[in-house]
This record gives C-alpha cells, structure tokens and sequence, in this order.
C-alpha cells in the first residue's frame, strides 16, 4: 500500500537536515590513511566472455577487503575501460564469481565489492569486521552508535571509497570514467561515496537507497533494517539525540549536496524497507540546485523497485554520460 507521503508531496520533500560541525574534518581525517593497495588472483568462473579476479584491498584501517574484479575477455586485449564499482545490499556480500557480472558483459571494468562483516543473507561474502563496538541491535545499523569514531558505516564508506580508488588505478581502466553503484544499502553506499570523493566519481546510479533521512526512517519505515534503530532507541530512551547526531556523519541525505556527479536515482512508492521519502530526501538533495540528476518512480513496487526494467534503463543512460 502507499503509507508514505502522496506522490506529489515527495516530489517537494527536500528537508534542511542538520550537518555535523565537524563533518568534512571527519571524512578528511578517514579517508586521509587509505591507500590503493590491492592483489589480484585470477580465478576460474565457468564463463566465456569474462575473465575474473578475486581482488584483496585495503580497507578502513588496511583491514582486507574482499572484491570480485571481472573484466570483458576482449578487455584483455585492449582498454582503456569505463569501470563500475557495484556496493551491496544489506548483508549480502560479493557471492559466487559468476553471480554479478551484468556490468562487465556490457564493456565495463566490473568491482564487486563486499560489505565487511555482512554476506550471510541473501548472498555470501568473504571479508569480516575485526573491530568492535559497544552495545547494539542484532544486525549492523546500531554497531558503534555510541560515537562517530567507532560507527560502523564510517569504517564501512571508508572501504568504499579505497574500493573506488583501486579500480581507478587499474591499468587497464579510465580513471575519469568510473561510476559507484548498488541497491538499497549499497545506494546509499553509492551516493555517499559520489559526496566523499566527488573528483574521483564519473556517475552514480543509486537504487532505493538505504542509509537516508535516518529520523525520518526511523518514524515512517514498516521493514528492516530501519527497525533495528527504532528497537535500540526504544531501549536506550536517553539516547535518541545523541543517536541521529552520530548517524548524520554517515546519512547519505546529509553528505549528498556534496556530490558532483550525474546520477540516476530510482524509488518504489510501495517500498516499506526504505520509505520514498528517505529517498526523495537524497536525491533533492543531491548535488544541489544544479546537479544533473534525475529519479525513476515505480509506483506500485516495493523494494525490488525497478528490477530488471530499471537495470535496461541503467544500461542506457550510463552508456550515455560515460
């Protein structure tokens, strides 16, 4: 059913939602360490027309990060290539080799990226979290809650960007041709990374992005992942502005306006995982007045959103701005 905000109030909705402080300080005092290391190990994936690595980076902290990098089999003969970083949904991971390869079969560069400490829901991953964090909900929403240092999407959005950074440096593609993107989770991933490192994104393509207007979720959302947050905060009832200040370090909607990059957002009205309106909020405010942006609405969708009529739609307009 639609439960959020009617169609043509969502189109409006671009709340001035407050910023940290210290926020950009924060992400350059993050991402300041990271560094492009990587090792590449070629692998067997039954497939004829792409060829596949299983790639080991450097994440937050120099923690290992796990990535399939699959390349064009004709790419191996030429280049340089547009690339594609693809971020996960919550709790899946990279999965099997021959799992994710839409963007590599097309001409891309293709880093499948895992999330660390997730890949054991709908699809598997390989690298874990060793750090710590105080007490929280099941789940990965509320990890680190207690201070902006120890968040568990800082060290998340950290690997991201390293990701983004290791595909740029392969000699075999474009660094100024390369795109961020993902589903739910992995859209909110995108958006925030395309704000982090805005010279370094050539195109973000986020899909019912996650990780979005967290008060308002936190309010409106019918499904997890959302509900962990509300489970903790009714727990922890002293917590509740200390919370959403230290979640806005990591709030896609908060970093948005920082983007640069062309982006092709897309929403489901019927999505009770992550409310149109969390998204609505990022995409207006995405880039800010001048962002070349646009948002694909599927009105009677839930959070498959667009499925595979959206990823013809992502075909063409990322061979268009790339």
């Amino acid at each position: 059913m639609h439960y959020d905000l009617p169609l043509e109030r969502l189109q409006e909705y671009a709340p001035d939602l407050p910023e940290p402080a210290d926020l950009d300080d924060f992400w350059a005092r993050t991402l300041a360490p990271l560094r492009r290391d990587a090792s590449y190990e070629r692998v067997d994936n039954g497939l004829v027309g792409v060829e596949t690595w299983d790639v080991v980076l450097s994440g937050y902290a120099g923690d290992p990060v796990r990535a399939w990098l699959h390349l064009p089999a004709a790419a191996l003969r030429s280049g340089p290539l547009p690339g594609v970083v693809q971020y996960q949904g919550y709790n899946g991971g990279r999965g099997l080799p021959h799992e994710h390869v839409l963007w590599a079969t097309a001409g891309y560069a293709h880093l499948v990226v895992d999330t660390r400490g997730q890949g054991s829901g709908w699809t598997t991953g390989a690298t874990g979290d060793p750090a710590g964090s105080g007490p929280a909900q099941p789940g990965f929403l509320t990890r680190g809650l207690d201070d902006p240092d120890t968040l568990y999407y800082r060290r998340v959005y950290a690997d991201a960007v390293a990701a983004l950074e290791v595909l740029r440096s392969h000699e075999l593609v474009d660094p100024a041709r390369v795109a961020v993107a993902g589903g739910s989770q992995g859209g909110g991933i995108s958006t925030s990374v395309a704000a982090l490192v805005p010279s370094s994104v050539a195109a973000v393509l986020a899909d019912v992005p996650f990780l979005c207007d967290f008060r308002r979720a936190a309010s409106v959302a019918q499904a997890e992942p959302y509900l962990e947050l509300v489970r903790y905060l009714a727990a922890h009832r002293d917590r509740v502005e200390q919370t959403f200040a230290t979640l806005a370090y990591v709030d896609a909607a908060v970093l948005a306006p920082r983007a640069t990059a062309p982006a092709l957002f897309s929403v489901a009205l019927m999505d009770v995982t992550c409310p149109p309106s969390t998204v609505f909020a990022a995409y207006h405010r995405y880039g800010g007045p001048t962002a070349t942006k646009e948002i694909d609405v599927y009105e009677y969708n839930d959070h498959e959103g667009g499925g595979a009529y959206h990823q013809a739609r992502q075909l063409a307009w990322l061979a268009q701005v790339l």
